[in-house]
């Protein structure tokens, strides 16, 4: 909120700048939709070495599948000259764990299933290592309407090294109004409601369903 109140201008996806009404009311906005990602980041970093103070704002935290990295490689390349603050946020698999329980107590992996900008063989060579190692997975971007196959992709290396009753959750659309919550296991999971706004946490071998929350043991002895 003080990042913004300090901006003149304020650049973002669509959604994001119209939740942000209230902040950016007297700001100049640019604004674009969806797989513009690097138009937006361009027009905020040359803005930026113009002279103003920018907000190139992201969902959860600006630094996980954000426009962080983006920014600090697109001024490196095109040598756009501006500081550059990074201002930590709340990351989806975090605002999830936090409406399910305590899934992410232990080592975790944060996985996107998007194969727009990495390959999906080498997706799915990571999620097969995680889960030979008893790693929690937290899914980002797990279904899309056209983009189906790699969730049961997923599910099916997972069930190789993980008994179908291992507890799943699902968050969709954390924190906002339309927020839904859904306790499964590894074997139904692909029975629910998954999207792109979905986060998916696939316990291991120590994550338990405790009074309608999971939560995955660290160890202590109680």
């Amino acid at each position: 909120m003080q990042a913004i109140s300090r901006s003149s201008v304020v650049v973002g996806y669509t959604p994001y700048i119209d939740s942000l009404a209230d902040l950016t009311s007297d700001k100049e906005l640019i604004v674009s939709d969806m797989m513009q990602e690097q138009e937006r980041c361009r027009a905020a970093l040359q803005r930026a070495a113009a002279g103003a103070t920018v907000a190139l704002v992201s969902s959860g935290d600006a630094g996980v599948y954000g426009m962080a990295g983006l920014a600090l490689e697109m001024a490196e390349a095109e040598s756009l000259k501006a500081p550059i603050e990074i201002i930590p946020g709340i990351s989806a698999a975090n605002a999830a764990a936090a409406r399910l329980g305590a899934p992410l107590m232990l080592d975790y992996a944060c996985i996107s299933l998007s194969d727009l900008l990495v390959p999906w063989e080498r997706i799915r060579q990571r999620i097969a290592l995680l889960a030979e190692a008893d790693m929690v997975l937290a899914l980002y971007n797990p279904r899309s309407t056209k983009r189906v196959k790699q969730l049961q992709e997923t599910v099916e290396i997972m069930l190789r090294h993980r008994p179908a009753t291992t507890p799943v959750g699902i968050v969709t659309a954390a924190s906002s109004p339309d927020e839904s919550i859904t306790l499964t296991t590894l074997g139904n999971l692909l029975e629910q409601t998954v999207t792109m706004r979905s986060l998916v946490i696939i316990g291991n071998s120590d994550t338990r369903e405790m009074g309608g929350m999971l939560v995955t043991a660290r160890g202590y002895r109680l």
